[in-house]
């Protein structure tokens, strides 16, 4: 896996001070996209060992909330498969820090029901992540004055909570 960039403070991507993995690739090419750049599989740098360290470290400090997925497209199963052992780490190191994922894949219609998304790690991704905003951006219904989403039909998924109760629970 690539990605893009890495955000060390994040304040717009979820709550508090944020790390951001910005990852490439993705196939949804919303039309409107902040990151198109991104869509290419190949783009930026590879995930490599000395990048996962990156990241861990910059999580450290207190005042750091948590990580970051975005990108790109995080659910891509390429990514799934990459992200998979080192969100493992980061929750090994930091069990108080919370994970967000950004992906256009819906939740419970893509995510948890047999899908170009779902690979074989990804009920176990799905595990570790605490907040999924779901749904492709759609610029038709964009509004700027949404906390941590960019169009109206996208939603904050409580994902413990989601996948205890098997309905979606949102946090608004």
């Amino acid at each position: 896996m690539n990605y893009a960039k890495i955000n060390k403070t994040d304040v717009a991507n979820g709550p508090g001070i944020r790390v951001s993995l910005f990852v490439s690739g993705c196939t949804h090419h919303c039309k409107g996209c902040f990151n198109p750049e991104t869509w290419d599989f190949a783009y930026g740098k590879p995930f490599s060992m000395e990048a996962q360290e990156a990241v861990l470290q910059a999580l450290a400090p207190p005042y750091i909330t948590g990580l970051t997925l975005l990108g790109g497209e995080p659910m891509e199963p390429e990514s799934q498969r990459a992200l998979l052992p080192f969100l493992e780490k980061v929750r090994e190191a930091y069990p108080t820090k919370d994970i967000w994922c950004y992906t256009g894949y819906l939740f419970d219609q893509e995510l948890q029901k047999d899908s170009r998304a779902r690979c074989e790690v990804t009920d176990a991704l799905l595990s570790l992540v605490d907040v999924l905003v779901d749904g492709e951006f759609m610029e038709e219904k964009k509004d700027i004055s949404l906390r941590f989403r960019g169009s109206k039909n996208q939603r904050i998924i409580h994902v413990g909570k989601s996948l205890e109760s098997g309905q979606v629970i949102c946090l608004e």
